[in-house]
Formats: C-alpha cells, structure tokens, sequence
C-alpha cells in the first residue's frame, strides 16, 4: 500500500476517526461577477465567470455541492450557444478536470433576459485537499452574433463528510 492510497490511513492520521462523532458543514459563497461575450466570437473560445476556493481538509471523505446562478442578459440580438461547465484544480495539480457535465444554453432572441442556473456535485476529493472551483463559459457555436452579458455570475458551495462513497 502506497501513501496515496484512499481510506487506509493509520488511527492517528485518519481524519475520519479523528471527527467520528462530529462531521463540520462548510458553506462558502464565491462574489458575484459579470461578463459578456462579444459578438463575432468563435467556437471553443472560453470565458471564466465564477470561481471560488474551498478548504475541505477537515471533512471526511467530502462530499460538495457546487450550485451556480446567474442572470443572462442580450442587450442587442444574439444568437448563439454557450456551455457552462465547472473545473477544479487542487493543490499540486497542473490540470483542472471538470466536475459533472457541460450545461448548454441556447439562444435565438432580440432581447431577452433570463435566469440561468445548475447545481453539480463533488465526490471525488481526496483528504487534506483545498481547491479552486471555476465555471468556464465555452462557446460552442460556430460564430456568436450579438452579445451576451452573463451578470451576477456566483458560484456557492455545500461541503460535508461524505456517504460512503455515494454521490
């Protein structure tokens, strides 16, 4: 067994026997920020709207749900699709892997304005871990024409103890 092995810890480095009796809830709200995408932008261009980093080196076996809200604006006609997706990257990553799937939004409208929201969960963090939680905005389609103004983009978190490994 190598030191990176999950749920094999001795007695006095595992946090899970450490907090048995008590599980710490965490709940942590990223600021709210506005974007918007331009109209002429290309397919595969990325926009970060909403991050947040998270501390769950005292839960065991956590688990987080990550809930994004925000209010899409079209000012002048759009047309277009734009995926929303959430990354994290942890401590010693290079690379930020997503976190549940893309969530499309699609548009054809004059003007137009809309809530715009999902809510994804985490489960497969490791002990000891602080991440940072980003929602990328790709485009999708081959062009957008208009612009979309993505408002009061905010990213929040609800992390506990796990369930067993069930998500």
């Amino acid at each position: 067994m190598n030191s990176m092995s999950r749920n094999h810890f001795s007695d006095d480095c595992n946090p899970c026997k450490k907090e048995e009796k008590h599980c710490p809830t965490i709940i942590k709200c990223g600021c709210p920020s506005s974007s918007s995408i331009p109209a002429a932008t290309v397919a595969g261009t990325t926009f970060t709207v909403s991050s947040l980093s998270l501390d769950t080196s005292k839960l065991c076996d956590p688990t987080v749900k990550l809930e994004f809200a925000s209010n899409l604006v079209v000012p002048v006609a759009f047309t277009g699709s734009v995926d929303f997706q959430v990354f994290k990257i942890c401590r010693g990553q290079l690379t930020p892997i997503p976190v549940g799937p893309a969530w499309t939004f699609s548009l054809v409208a004059l003007l137009a304005s809309q809530t715009f929201s999902f809510f994804v969960c985490d489960c497969n963090s490791c002990f000891d871990d602080c991440c940072t939680y980003t929602v990328v905005a790709t485009v999708t389609s081959a062009v957008t024409v208009g612009t979309l103004s993505i408002n009061n983009a905010t990213l929040g978190a609800i992390a506990t103890c796990g369930t067993g490994g069930c998500c």
